[in-house]
């Protein structure tokens, strides 16, 4: 198959209806590339290129951008070392990347929150009536950082608010959705409509949702805040994603190169 026929069919499985905007575009390569392998990985860095070259794989289907802004753009870089050399690395391998985000997201159910929630299972406590959200049994906020840390591979987690209450009502905003996704109020409502005692997310500003729950929790609530990072709520997405293009793509080599986490910690 080319590259065409494996995005087409990617995209004509999601449940979502065509996009005026996308960032899901092939962002390096030819439409009409025969495919001898496919990586999946959450963001198409260097070493990620160098590993799809050593197993023989030519498509990348990353989930975040490969040129560093949230679009790909590139006439800022025209004349930058860092995208030179990277370019470079792509082109003399022959390397295929095609974006996959807005539609994995848009469609039912979410697949990154999809690889997420099996991966901790957690489907038997979904809440039916709010979305990306669960109840558990309670859980000490230290040993649902500790649990959350071990099943997504987390080198350090950061809390916010309550560290000595128990909780059960848990929100998951995976990424950047903890940003409010446009709407800075949005994961503030979300907690005070879902009734939570928690929330998980990715990413924060920290005048907005930490500012929230800390002042919660100085007001006597049983509030936190978990924060794990962009890359460690999504990234088990691309994981899960294997074995949805597998039922797609069964005579295609398909594996999982983790990106990982960008920081070190001292």
């Amino acid at each position: 198959m080319i590259v065409k026929e494996i995005v087409e069919t990617i995209v004509n499985s999601c449940r979502v209806p065509p996009l005026d905007r996308t960032c899901d575009l092939l962002i390096a390569g030819d439409w009409q590339c025969e495919v001898t392998g496919i990586v999946t990985t959450f963001m198409a860095t260097v070493d990620v290129i160098r590993k799809t070259v050593e197993k023989g794989a030519n498509l990348i289907i990353t989930h975040e951008p490969t040129y560093f802004t949230g679009w790909d753009k590139t006439d800022w870089l025209r004349d930058d070392p860092v995208y030179l050399e990277k370019v470079n690395l792509i082109q003399n391998h022959r390397i295929n990347i095609w974006r996959f985000h807005d539609h994995m997201h848009l469609t039912e159910p979410d697949l990154v929150y999809e690889g997420l929630v099996r991966e901790l299972g957690w489907q038997i406590y979904r809440d039916p009536r709010e979305k990306h959200c669960f109840t558990i049994p309670k859980t000490p906020v230290g040993e649902l950082a500790d649990f959350l840390k071990a099943k997504l591979q987390v080198s350090i987690s950061r809390i916010v608010g309550a560290m000595d209450g128990n909780v059960e009502r848990i929100g998951i905003l995976v990424g950047g959705g903890s940003l409010g996704l446009g709407r800075e109020e949005m994961p503030m409502e979300l907690m005070h409509r879902a009734n939570l005692d928690a929330l998980v997310c990715g990413e924060i500003l920290e005048w907005t949702l930490p500012a929230y729950v800390r002042d919660a929790y100085q007001l006597g609530m049983n509030k936190s805040l978990i924060i794990l990072g962009h890359n460690r709520t999504e990234e088990i997405g691309m994981k899960y994603l294997v074995d949805w293009l597998k039922e797609r793509f069964p005579a295609i080599p398909i594996e999982f190169v983790e990106a990982g986490d960008p920081f070190v910690y001292r």
